[in-house]
């Protein structure tokens, strides 16, 4: 049997991850920093196990893969865990920015360097990151940071593999998650995230991480379009602060009409 590691899979994406992950056959080991919850989202999900891992830790990941490989063949890794503090880089404390950097970026590099490791001359990483990763996104300066910091070490990463072993980056708009949940509405970060119509569900964003595993697809945006349109932001940022604007007023109606 193949196994594979979930992590920050309690509930949101990861939950979404790991429940597909069973269904296709694998021993799956839900890991989160709440070790409660990942216990009891493996028992209602019929994953193999659930852990408490912070994924800020180094030795935890390694912890986590010897688990795994005691299951199975390790194939597949999926580095979800990640926080969303939101606001603009003057405003964020420093114990946020910290906590942004630890474990959105390092909890992605220590979970791929994991993998590597334990992996049997094959297999899949999923890293997830973010449209915000693509492009300046104000509002969102620290957690962008992490999120582009994912999507160049996925593409570097995906050089540096053996032949057998993929690395993907999924960039998925807002989804409709606790973290978003959490946010500020009357934030440029939120505003912009509502500007693109249609919130991103749980199930959509997990079936694109599933989807990635076996090809050779290295960054996915979700929705394409949208992905196309931060990416072009780039190429003008005079142009892309007058953009804003716009995209936050169209987010704030956006945000008015979900009440």
């Amino acid at each position: 049997m193949d196994s594979c590691v979930v992590t920050g899979s309690a509930r949101g994406i990861g939950r979404g991850i790991a429940e597909r992950m069973v269904a296709r056959g694998y021993a799956v080991v839900v890991t989160d920093v709440d070790g409660d919850a990942a216990r009891r989202t493996a028992a209602e999900i019929g994953a193999a196990v659930g852990l408490e891992h912070d994924v800020r830790d180094a030795a935890g990941h390694r912890f986590v893969a010897t688990t795994a490989l005691d299951l199975g063949r390790l194939t597949a890794w999926f580095n979800n865990a990640g926080v969303g503090d939101d606001g603009p880089l003057a405003d964020l404390t420093d114990e946020q920015v910290r906590r942004l950097v630890e474990v959105n970026l390092l909890g992605v590099l220590w979970g791929m360097r994991a993998a590597l490791d334990a992996f049997p001359g094959r297999g899949d990483i999923v890293n997830t990151a973010s449209l915000s990763g693509l492009g300046p996104v104000p509002g969102y300066s620290a957690y962008a940071a992490t999120k582009a910091a994912i999507v160049s070490a996925t593409m570097s990463v995906a050089v540096e593999a053996p032949r057998g072993v993929r690395v993907h980056a999924l960039c998925p708009d807002g989804v409709q998650t606790a973290l978003l949940d959490a946010q500020d509405p009357a934030g440029l970060g939120s505003q912009l995230v509502h500007s693109g119509g249609r919130i991103l569900t749980v199930d959509e964003t997990a079936d694109a991480a599933v989807a990635l595993l076996g090809t050779r697809r290295v960054v996915r945006s979700l929705p394409a379009w949208r992905g196309g349109l931060v990416r072009a932001s780039t190429l003008a940022p005079s142009v892309t602060k007058h953009g804003t604007r716009l995209f936050a007023a169209a987010g704030r109606r956006a945000i008015a009409r979900r009440g």
